[in-house]
């Protein structure tokens, strides 16, 4: 069973394509300890079954799910309503 996670932050890259604009998530352990994670190893994460991620944001919660453009697998928050993507609007991570 996947564990839940709570993604609180991220890391973009300088691309302008808003589907490779995320490079790393990251949040905050039980213990108060940071992670990150690269896109890449989360989308693995994901499909393995180890982790699945979500984002807080008003209010409520929204899962991370994997999509796919032109062939590339990246990360966005299922449909909300709310824009930008949950995601997106992240702060940096430290």
């Amino acid at each position: 069973m996947a564990q839940n996670v709570e993604v609180k932050c991220i890391n973009k890259t300088d691309r302008s394509d808003p589907h490779e604009r995320i490079k790393n998530i990251g949040g905050v352990n039980p213990n108060g300890s940071r992670w990150r994670m690269s896109v890449p190893d989360a989308i693995v994460a994901i499909e393995q079954g180890k982790y699945s991620f979500y984002v807080a944001a008003g209010g409520k919660s929204v899962w991370v799910v994997i999509a796919q453009h032109n062939g590339r697998k990246y990360l966005k928050t299922e449909p909300d309503g709310i824009h930008p993507n949950n995601l997106l609007a992240l702060p940096e991570c430290p």
